[in-house]
């Protein structure tokens, strides 16, 4: 691959599944990674049930016989959907998260981007986080270095927030009038608590559903005041930011609600995801002008009218600022490519709580693994 340098459109894919595990989602940005001169095709390839069913049997594992088999899964349905994509300089490849202990065992995202790059004969980065955490940093949230960019693509004049509500919340304060984002006060970033994934998981074991569409069933229940103060009493909200989570940090949630009806589980488990993100934004440094909503969760109305109901700014879908709310996760990924094939940092103190400045990711060309197994 061609040296970078700043000002250099190269045309990034990024692939990015997350703890929904509903599917994977894959863009094209042209960057540099440091500028976002624009975007491209976009692409969306649903894991079937039976390729859920592997992954959720590999959920908080490290290894073993199921984590061999749903990294297969993986690497097949991120292969299948990288290759319906042409001239492409650089792929970035987050991988499927299955456990995040990063002050214990590290952080685990299955899938090989030196297989992909042999399978696609195009230069992958990908294994983002770990260096992250050898550094003493969290190792997630990773996309506040692309909210920064996005901040400045977007024109924003004054700080603003991003939240993210995938199957886990995450929030990014971002102060455009930062030159980068590394540098202190630009970004500060963590994850708010669960969002999606508990709700997803109750429809799922009751009623054989992979979401609560637009919100049907939570918008008919009642909301269980006692088990929303309890959840709120979690020690990861009284720790100080950056912070971040497992997928299942609040599989307790699920024992809380098990005697409530389907509707008033739903309401109480949306109103809980609600709940942690306004406990996140008082985390912000500062007030900021708005609320650009990323993620699935953005699709909820429930979930968004409740965390509106309690913010003291405008909560938009990123939809209303020009971008696209269902690939921006991909396309961070992308972004990152860029810069880790650059030298460029991918996580700061404010973002992750490591140590200094850290630029994490391996770049695997086409061939190299050959040459590693012969």
């Amino acid at each position: 691959m061609r040296r970078i340098g700043t000002g250099d459109k190269i045309r990034a894919l990024g692939a990015m599944s997350g703890t929904s595990l509903d599917g994977v989602d894959a863009a094209i940005i042209e960057t540099d990674g440091e500028t976002v001169f624009g975007f491209g095709e976009s692409a969306y390839r649903p894991y079937s049930e039976t390729e859920r069913e592997v992954l959720r049997a590999a959920l908080g594992r490290w290894d073993g016989a199921e984590v061999e088999a749903a990294a297969e899964v993986v690497e097949t349905a991120h292969a299948e959907i990288l290759s319906r994509f042409d001239d492409i300089d650089l792929i970035g490849f987050h991988g499927q998260t299955f456990a995040h202990d990063p002050r214990g065992r590290g952080t685990h995202q299955a899938g090989s981007g030196a297989i992909l790059a042999e399978a696609l004969g195009l230069p992958v980065v990908w294994d983002f986080r770990s260096a992250d955490v050898r550094f003493g940093g969290e190792g997630a949230p990773l996309a506040p270095f692309y909210h920064f960019a996005l901040a400045r693509f977007i024109e924003a004049r004054a700080p603003l927030a991003f939240l993210n509500l995938g199957g886990v919340g995450n929030l990014t304060f971002a102060d455009p009038g930062f030159a980068r984002p590394e540098t202190e006060g630009a970004l500060l970033a963590f994850d708010t608590g669960p969002a999606n994934a508990p709700v997803n998981d109750l429809l799922q074991t009751r009623l054989g559903r992979a979401l609560d569409e637009d919100g049907a069933l939570a918008a008919r229940g009642e909301v269980n005041d006692a088990v929303v103060a309890r959840f709120l009493q979690h020690p990861h909200f009284f720790r100080m930011a950056p912070k971040s989570l497992d997928r299942d940090a609040f599989a307790a949630l699920a024992g809380e609600v098990a005697t409530l009806s389907d509707a008033d589980a739903a309401a109480t488990l949306t109103a809980c995801a609600a709940a942690s993100v306004m406990r996140g934004m008082e985390l912000c440094p500062a007030p900021p002008e708005r609320l650009l909503v990323t993620g699935g969760g953005r699709r909820n109305p429930v979930m968004m009218a409740m965390i509106a109901a309690g913010c003291d700014c405008p909560v938009l879908p990123v939809e209303e600022a020009g971008l696209d709310g269902d690939m921006l996760e991909a396309q961070a990924f992308a972004y990152l490519a860029v810069r880790v094939a650059r030298g460029l940092p991918t996580s700061a103190p404010g973002t992750t709580g490591v140590r200094a400045a850290v630029g994490g990711g391996t770049l695997s060309r086409p061939g190299e693994l050959a040459v590693a197994l012969g």
